[in-house]
């Protein structure tokens, strides 16, 4: 059967009647079902108008792809969809299949099962047909979205509620009564010695250097990614980095990273007229820019041949987090350096700190007992 191949993502013919496509340096919906949708690229565009990244308005198109196929399916017009119509979305998706995955009768240890979309990719398709309702109603005052807005969820911190700019304090946040349950994880660090093993079993300096951008200095893949030559400064051993948001931060450089960076440009990177740093070194696209694929690619491999089974571009992240945190280092210091927006995502790290926890409350239990 003939596929539509659109940036690794394969459908057939049958669901090709609805799709998504780059086209004029934005995501939209494309295919003969498109009348009906229109509304969909007109608020995709106003996504990108506000200066929304790519990938998240990527994410956004393939979220509402999935939601305008399946009113296809159900033969429900956008403009009659209302409240029941959402909770039996909802409950599609909760019972649909991803394909390429186990078969049902594999489950996890918990006895959730593996072959079904998770509770934030669900979340996420609710908030991303919130907002499009969102957007409708924002042009016609008289549409009401047809998501509850429930309960306000909100909680303001002390530098919000008595800062000097405490009266321009953004309003009560609300989360929506649709919304599932979701389970909430720590983030996973490597141990020492997977850090290691990872690190001897890559084979190249430029793998090196990504895998220590992230180790020790907190990168994310697509911050490692987007580095030019001139982000670098070896002497001063600092990193200009564009992260999420295309926020800015400086972030110093380790000094073993930077020595790895200089003899990877000093003798691997290929000559090229791209200023990105990393780049093909082998193939027909030797000298571009790596690609988000190359770079999943390159470790999925080392995964296998180190034994390293966690070993993925976002546990080195965690890794640095969680040595931030054991190491003590103050809370607002570690936000700077991982370019986390808010604390509460930066917190998370100090519950993977076992060192700082049990040093503080023995410090604590020790002065208890002073004071008897």
């Amino acid at each position: 059967m003939l596929l539509w191949i659109r940036y690794g993502t394969s459908v057939s013919m049958d669901e090709a009647e609805l799709r998504v496509e780059y086209i004029n340096d934005t995501w939209v919906l494309a295919g003969p079902r498109l009348a009906g949708f229109q509304l969909v690229n007109e608020y995709l565009d106003y996504l990108a108008d506000r200066n929304y990244s790519p990938k998240t308005v990527r994410s956004y198109a393939f979220s509402l792809l999935a939601f305008c196929r399946w009113l296809s399916t159900e033969k429900i017009d956008l403009d009659v969809v209302d409240t029941k119509a959402l909770l039996k979305y909802l409950a599609a998706c909760r019972q649909a299949t991803v394909p390429g995955r186990p078969t049902p009768n594999v489950v996890r240890m918990d006895g959730t099962r593996v072959d079904g979309y998770t509770p934030a990719t669900v979340n996420h398709r609710l908030t991303v047909i919130s907002g499009l309702f969102g957007f409708w109603a924002m042009r016609d005052p008289e549409k009401k979205s047809p998501i509850p807005r429930g309960v306000n969820v909100r909680r303001l911190s002390s530098g919000e509620r008595n800062g000097i700019l405490a009266h321009i304090t953004r309003g009560p946040k609300y989360r929506s009564e649709l919304r599932l349950r979701e389970p909430k994880r720590l983030p996973h660090a490597l141990r020492p010695n997977e850090i290691v093993a990872l690190i001897k079993d890559l084979k190249t300096w430029r793998d090196r250097a990504i895998a220590g951008l992230m180790v020790y200095c907190g990168l994310r893949s697509s911050e490692v990614l987007s580095l030019k030559v001139t982000d670098i400064d070896i002497g001063a051993r600092w990193i200009q980095v564009l992260g999420k948001g295309r926020k800015e931060r400086r972030v110093p450089l380790d000094i073993d990273v930077a020595g790895v960076i200089q003899t990877y440009l000093l003798v691997e990177r290929p000559e090229s007229l791209s200023d990105y740093l990393f780049l093909v070194a082998k193939g027909p696209n030797r000298g571009l820019p790596l690609s988000p694929a190359g770079l999943r690619t390159i470790f999925r491999y080392h995964r296998i041949t180190s034994g390293v089974t966690g070993g993925n571009p976002h546990a080195l992240r965690h890794s640095f987090g969680t040595a931030l945190a054991e190491a003590g280092v103050d809370l607002a210091v570690m936000q700077a350096l991982l370019g986390h927006t808010h604390t509460d995502t930066t917190a998370r790290y100090i519950h993977l700190a076992p060192i700082h926890i049990k040093a503080e409350f023995d410090a604590a239990y020790a002065r208890s007992r002073n004071l008897r």
